[in-house]
């Protein structure tokens, strides 16, 4: 069963995303990333430019040759169902991801901002009344402490 577990606080999706695909990656992990066209194009930019010493290979899912699309560790995917691995999911949507249960673990990103909590808490009781047990990570305490 799919590991659940939501981010919450993050004051950047796309900042926190950048850290968090830095740290999956460094580790052998192979991710990908779902939202909304707009933040997944802001995504790609941001894996260029948020550190001059680093660069995170990443590809779009749906324009990258086969072979590209094999061999990237981070895969950005407006529908994860045809992601060419399942091994973690990061949402930075405000839709359940089609397809989140074929995935090893997903992480929802959220910003403390009202709307983006209100679809969270939708997203977190749909993933609750189907069983799976959801793990809470809030970054706001973690930065305090």
């Amino acid at each position: 069963m799919t590991e659940v577990s939501f981010h919450f606080n993050a004051p950047d999706k796309v900042g926190y995303a950048c850290r968090l695909l830095r740290k999956a990656t460094g580790t052998g992990a192979r991710v990908v990333v779902t939202g909304e066209p707009d933040t997944l194009r802001t995504l790609d930019t941001s894996l260029w430019t948020f550190s001059p010493l680093e660069f995170i290979a990443h590809c779009h899912g749906a324009t990258a040759p086969p072979e590209v699309l094999a061999a990237s560790p981070v895969v950005l995917a407006e529908a994860p169902r045809a992601a060419p691995h399942q091994q973690v999911l990061v949402n930075l949507g405000a839709v359940v991801p089609e397809g989140f249960e074929r995935f090893e673990r997903l992480i929802e990103v959220v910003t403390p901002d009202e709307d983006d909590r209100q679809q969270a808490r939708r997203r977190w009781k749909h993933y609750a009344d189907r069983g799976y047990a959801i793990t809470r990570h809030d970054l706001a305490t973690r930065e305090a402490g």
